[in-house]
């Protein structure tokens, strides 16, 4: 996790599946644990994700949801973005497509 002011970005792997799901969530859970402005998940880097990898990343929204704050994805990959899409969940959590943009966005909310 690193942190940018008071917003937190967890980066995610290459590919996230039922195989490292489980320890993506305990990741994510412990960033929203820390109380950010927001919480930015990027998976500029992740050109696979299955529904195990979504569930994990959805759980973390709900909880940040729960706790007062966002969560922003940054996602590059068409076909990461087709699953995010197809389930919904780009209805839910704002979606960016750079790290940049989600940063900018979150600055511009906390000043609001």
């Amino acid at each position: 996790m690193q942190w940018h002011g008071q917003l937190a970005v967890v980066t995610m792997p290459g590919e996230i599946d039922m195989s490292n799901s489980a320890a993506i969530q305990e990741a994510l859970l412990l960033a929203v644990a820390q109380r950010p402005a927001a919480l930015v998940v990027d998976m500029t880097s992740t050109t696979f994700c299955d529904s195990a990898g979504v569930r994990a990343v959805m759980i973390s929204g709900g909880q940040a949801s729960a706790a007062d704050f966002e969560l922003r994805l940054v996602i590059g990959s068409p076909g990461v973005m087709r699953v995010f899409t197809l389930i919904g969940a780009d209805q839910v959590v704002e979606v960016h497509e750079s790290l940049a943009s989600a940063l900018e966005a979150a600055a511009e909310d906390q000043h609001d």
